[in-house]
């Protein structure tokens, strides 16, 4: 199996969307990833977490557009079979929220 970064794409930050979010929104949003991760099943590895501020090594703020809002850990025997574990995900029924999936590859040498 192998294993994939999902990266949780916004145009506002974690941080913002919690703040911004009702309770009622909140459980709403927690149901939806839930059902998610249940269909899901065994290709979740690390369901990951809401992600806040960042800063580039080197002591700058990004300067790209959008917020990478969280992140989760998959796994599956290509990209192809990650992406429909996606298909239908709740991220995605946000305006202007994308999902980036990036392939884990070997260390060299390792």
């Amino acid at each position: 199996m192998k294993k994939f970064l999902v990266l949780y794409r916004s145009p506002i930050s974690g941080a913002q969307q919690m703040a911004n979010s009702t309770p009622e929104h909140a459980k709403a949003g927690m149901e939806a990833w839930m059902a998610w991760a249940g269909r899901a099943g065994s290709a979740i590895v690390d369901l990951g977490s809401p992600l806040g501020e960042s800063v580039t090594v080197g002591g700058s703020t990004p300067t790209g557009t959008g917020f990478i809002g969280g992140y989760s850990v998959l796994q599956a025997e290509s990209m192809g079979a990650v992406k429909k574990h996606l298909d239908g995900h709740p991220h995605l029924m946000m305006p202007g929220f994308t999902i980036e999936v990036l392939e884990y590859l070997p260390i060299p040498g390792m």
